[in-house]
């Protein structure tokens, strides 16, 4: 296990924001992207996550694939990234760089309606 500091840890989030190309990075509408320590036991249950197994990221939120013209005043989507997970799963500073660029992407890929079996599929 490798520790980050919290305001480092950000920044790496921050920096797999900035890596998004362009078509997508615009489209990343009435979405909030925070970092949390651990994810709670409401948020393990809401993602279906059993005690053998961990959450590294959280999409919460209507997907643009289930939006319509009623889709307005509506509170943000969240995208959280737990870094104590990521911290306890990576080996060294730049497993940490990887690790979270890969979790921030797999929730934005949620945002644009990838189910997580198509992610799979994709080999995410």
């Amino acid at each position: 296990m490798i520790d980050v500091s919290p305001e480092e840890f950000e920044s790496l989030v921050a920096s797999a924001l900035d890596t998004l190309p362009e078509p997508f990075a615009r489209r990343l509408e009435n979405v909030e992207i925070t970092v949390a320590e651990e994810p709670s036991a409401e948020e393990l249950s809401r993602a279906g996550v059993g005690p053998d197994r961990t959450l590294f990221g959280l999409y919460q939120g209507i997907p643009l694939t289930q939006r319509n013209a009623n889709y307005s005043w509506v509170m943000p989507d969240k995208i959280t990234i737990y870094r104590g997970p990521l911290m306890r799963a990576s080996h060294d500073a730049e497993d940490v760089r990887r690790q979270v660029r890969t979790v921030v992407i797999h929730e934005i890929a949620h945002h644009f309606g990838i189910s997580d079996e198509r992610l799979d599929e994709l080999g995410w």
